[in-house]
């Protein structure tokens, strides 16, 4: 029988800094916990990416994530180009691009996937996981969403950006994770509190997951205390 032990599941979880007051205390306390823990991201707002940088240049393991178009999606496409360009010149090494939710919304695909595409082109090999904001969608809009995502060569997409009520439902993730297979990787942010949600997500095929720190912390300690620190996986 497979099994994940607690450093097999740290490295499938990104913790964030990317609301509104965070800053140099909060990045600082990622970074402690990263280290502590061996997550395998730490993801922060653009204009803290170079401080970011500097705090872990010396752990490989850690990756550096930054936002795109965030928290809207609504920005011009040359706007989301330029902000890849210069992420990529402070040291980002992880891309969450917010897609343009109002223009799926509104039937606009074309726009959404050249949106897409002008990012990943503009990445550089960097990849790129395409937030879709799955609270604001329909069923048929999120394998819409999926479908551009998968068209214009992004590496996952992601339920949410962690700024809805909801973001990553079981319901959601079984909509996804069976709408696009194998066809592209799948993120669930939004929503992930705990080990047993975050082992079905995993099950049904979430390959990583964006969670806030504290629960990020508190899976890891249950993971640890387990028999033989390993969680089962079912057959």
């Amino acid at each position: 029988m497979a099994q994940l032990t607690a450093r097999d599941i740290a490295r499938l979880i990104d913790i964030s800094a990317v609301q509104t007051p965070h800053g140099k205390d909060e990045i600082e306390k990622l970074v402690k916990y990263a280290k502590e823990y061996r997550f395998i991201a730490v993801h922060v707002l653009p204009s803290w990416v170079l401080f970011l940088r500097n705090m872990i240049s010396e752990h490989d393991e850690i990756l550096i994530g930054a936002p795109v178009g965030f928290p809207s999606g609504g920005h011009r496409t040359d706007t989301k180009v330029y902000e890849v360009k210069k992420l990529i010149a402070d040291g980002v090494q992880e891309i969450d691009m917010m897609m343009n939710v109002g223009m799926l919304r509104s039937k606009n695909y074309r726009y959404v996937e050249d949106d897409i595409r002008a990012v990943i082109e503009a990445s550089e090999e960097i990849p790129v996981k395409v937030i879709l904001e799955t609270y604001y969608l329909t069923k048929d809009e999120i394998k819409k969403s999926c479908e551009l995502c998968m068209k214009a060569g992004a590496a996952y997409v992601k339920t949410s950006s962690g700024w809805t009520p909801k973001g990553a439902t079981l319901e959601n993730i079984k909509l996804i994770t069976t709408f696009v297979g194998d066809r592209i990787k799948v993120k669930a942010a939004g929503g992930v509190r705990n080990l047993h949600t975050l082992i079905k997500m995993y099950e049904m095929g979430v390959s990583r997951f964006g969670i806030n720190v504290q629960a990020s912390m508190q899976i890891i300690k249950e993971v640890q205390g387990l028999p033989n620190g390993v969680v089962e996986l079912s057959p």
